[in-house]
């Protein structure tokens, strides 16, 4: 998810708010993460000696920025920050969904996956644009929008 800033205060905030108490954490050493281990298990790579420490490793996460980042400056180029957060949910959802076990998933499995998630629900202009002046309406005399 989109923070913003990697402070202590705000790192450890959404930890507590979005993980469960007790699960496990592989982080960095970095001084964001350092009282993780009050309230979930945490275990420690340092960058500065090794990237791997037993199980214990980032690269993953590591892969899905990497990932992340290409797409935002190869295929999208141009990102507002209002829809960052999209973005990053669109390769969540890609990175979740790449493997059902060893076998890699099909772009119509992916697919398949996608619209699933979507059935019932509705993403308006407004809400998408931070605009209430979609282009698709126009007001009436009566201040009721009709469709063009």
């Amino acid at each position: 998810m989109v923070v913003p800033n990697v402070r202590r205060e705000t790192l450890q905030n959404m930890l507590l708010k979005n993980i469960k108490h007790g699960s496990t954490i592989y982080t960095d050493n970095a001084v964001g993460y350092d009282k993780v281990c009050y309230n979930f298990v945490h275990e420690v790579v340092n960058h500065t000696k090794e990237y791997v420490h037993g199980r214990v490793h980032t690269n993953s996460m590591e892969n899905f920025w990497s990932l992340l980042k290409r797409g935002l400056r190869g295929t999208y180029v141009a990102v507002e920050p209002f829809h960052l957060s999209r973005y990053v949910d669109e390769q969540v959802f890609r990175f979740n969904n790449r493997k059902d076990g060893d076998r890699k998933l099909t772009d119509a499995e992916r697919f398949e996956a996608a619209m699933s998630g979507l059935a019932g629900r509705r993403l308006t202009y407004s809400d998408l644009t931070g605009k209430s002046d979609s282009p698709h309406h126009e007001t009436t005399g009566t201040g009721a929008e009709e469709p063009f």
